[in-house]
């Protein structure tokens, strides 16, 4: 039973499908491992045993008369917690919100309760979802699977360790500017950037409304599949037959050769490993994206701040300093800046779409930099800020100019390749991604 936590979903599904995999025993396998295992308080928040084991429960019931709900029924998950949980905190990550426990689900919860899934419990993120670091002193800062000093990545902290660590079998985030990719590439994961309001952010607290989005954080494309899938209510992408022979690649040249040599060598590899099997590799930069991410000081901070202004300003000495100033970073930028940013990020979107239309993805590496010493930026403010924009900046690419997105491990540690389509093109990027993970692998 000890291999089900090291499983991905897809493979635990059909176990449970073809009668092999008991959905209750699967569920009290992750429980356990979870009370086990010494990071549970640094990565659940809370842990749902009364509803996991009801859900599992139907769920075996559903297996054993043939009335699965779908392929992910009686797989266990973890919820990042700034989705809504009926009865259940969810705080966001922040002592502004503490003590916070809504009536309902969110309604992406509701949608992959409805699909069957089991839900383990809420997981320990950014402050408010505000940092692509991962660090909280707050509340709690998940490990990185590779080492307890360094910094998992954000804000979907503790939903990438969870499953790094083997204490779920996906996990659900949100990706406002790198949130579900960053921990993704640097716990070596697949992670999914949906594209903006393609699944639903209602009963999921807000950070910043024109960017949030959700996806999951898993072991394979085969599951990112799957889970989007479960998380709309959808059909799954047919990954059947995917190949990278004849391919169209962009590389965005920029953006590479500004990254920091471990990710910079780990795209160099990945992109080795395409040409081998067919792919079609060029190198360019794009001025649109300079365009766009020109504007993220507009984009981000003062919406985010007009959010949350009030719970802010009312009690800011409960706040991490570092995230308390993010914030206020929006403080006093005049409104008609923030319109006339978001005007011509428009512009730029359809500049960027035309400029790339004859390519099947922009590729770059996932996050610019490798996670950082998480004691060393609880002292050093100016290094908290600078690893923080340089954690970021690679995947607020994909956020500013709309698209949906798709890292994988490259096979390097902590270094992930990013892919981003066209918005609504995640069932194309899916069936790219799943022949670049055939071919890295």
């Amino acid at each position: 039973m000890q291999d089900w936590l090291w499983m991905g979903a897809g493979a635990l599904g059909r176990g449970i499908a073809q009668g092999e995999i008991d959905a209750e025993d699967l569920c009290d396998t992750y429980l356990a491992a979870i009370d086990a295992s010494p990071h549970r308080d640094d990565i659940f928040s809370a842990v749902t045993r009364d509803r996991a084991r009801a859900e599992a429960g139907a769920a075996a019931k559903r297996a054993k008369r043939g009335l699965r709900r779908g392929p992910l029924d009686g797989v266990p998950i973890s919820w990042k917690d700034l989705f809504d949980s009926a009865g259940v905190a969810t705080e966001s990550g922040s002592a502004l919100l503490r003590g916070r426990v809504p009536r309902d689900d969110a309604a992406v919860l509701a949608a992959a309760t409805a699909g069957g899934s089991v839900c383990l419990g809420k997981t320990h993120m950014s402050e408010l979802a505000f940092s692509g670091l991962g660090l909280n002193p707050i509340t709690a800062t998940p490990p990185n699977v590779h080492d307890a000093k360094l910094v998992p990545g954000g804000s979907s902290s503790g939903a990438a360790a969870s499953v790094a660590f083997g204490l779920s079998a996906m996990g659900v985030g949100s990706d406002t500017g790198g949130s579900v990719r960053n921990p993704s590439a640097w716990n070596d994961l697949v992670g999914l950037k949906t594209t903006l309001y393609r699944i639903p952010c209602t009963g999921a607290v807000p950070l910043v409304e024109t960017m949030d989005t959700i996806g999951p954080l898993c072991r394979s494309v085969e599951d990112a599949a799957l889970s989007l899938a479960l998380l709309e209510g959808g059909t799954p992408a047919d990954l059947k037959g995917a190949t990278m022979q004849g391919k169209r690649l962009l590389v965005l040249a920029d953006y590479t050769e500004t990254s920091r040599d471990a990710p910079r060598a780990a795209l160099n590899h990945a992109l080795e490993r395409f040409q081998d099997v067919g792919a079609q590799i060029e190198h360019a930069e794009i001025q649109p994206v300079a365009d766009a991410m020109d504007l993220t000081p507009l984009l981000f901070a003062p919406e985010a701040y007009a959010i949350w202004r009030d719970k802010i300003e009312a009690a800011p000495h409960l706040m991490f300093p570092n995230i308390l100033e993010r914030f206020r970073q929006g403080r006093d930028v005049p409104a008609s800046d923030v319109l006339d940013a978001q005007r011509k990020r428009a512009a730029a979107q359809d500049a960027y779409l035309k400029a790339t239309a004859g390519y099947d993805a922009v590729l770059l590496p996932t996050s610019a930099i490798l996670p950082p010493d998480r004691q060393r930026l609880l002292d050093d403010t100016d290094y908290y800020t600078a690893e923080n924009l340089m954690a970021l900046r690679n995947t607020r690419v994909g956020n500013v100019l709309g698209l949906c997105g798709l890292t994988l491990p490259t096979g390097v540690p902590m270094c992930g390749v990013m892919a981003l389509a066209p918005p609504m093109q995640e069932e194309r990027l899916l069936r790219l991604g799943a022949a670049m993970e055939e071919a890295l692998t």
